[in-house]
């Protein structure tokens, strides 16, 4: 009597979970060591420096436009509000520099407030006024 043999068909799997262990580390690892900027959320009209150089990179940029308008995280701020939202920036990302963007039409006075304003949220702040370079 003839035996019959069954074979079972024989499937080839591979084992992705080491690897998806691995995308998620990853993933998880880019996320925690990225840096996120803070821009003011706006262009302005920059004036042109011949002796620009370049700064060190910040996370807090301050916008102001010729309008007198001030920007900061992408929404307008009244210059009495630029100490609190500095420290709350600081809080979420510290940083030592602020970058003010500051339009060639705008009155100097606001420029100094918000100055003064970046002075009294901390005194050992790094204020960087950016320009164009050429």
């Amino acid at each position: 009597m003839a035996r019959k043999r069954i074979r079972e068909a024989e499937t080839a799997e591979i084992d992705i979970t080491p690897m998806m262990d691995i995308v998620f580390i990853m993933l998880i690892f880019f996320i925690v060591t990225t840096s996120f900027v803070k821009e003011a959320g706006i262009d302005v009209n920059k004036p042109e420096a011949a002796q620009a150089q370049k700064k060190p990179s910040a996370t807090i940029f301050i916008a102001i436009r010729a309008n007198g308008e001030i920007w900061m995280d992408k929404r307008t701020v009244d210059v009495e509000r630029v100490s609190a939202n500095i420290e709350r920036l600081r809080a979420e990302s510290p940083t030592d520099t602020i970058i003010v963007q500051a339009d060639k039409e705008a009155k100097h006075g606001i420029v100094m407030e918000v100055m003064d304003q970046i002075k009294a949220a901390d005194p050992s702040l790094v204020i960087s006024i950016a320009g164009e370079t050429k």
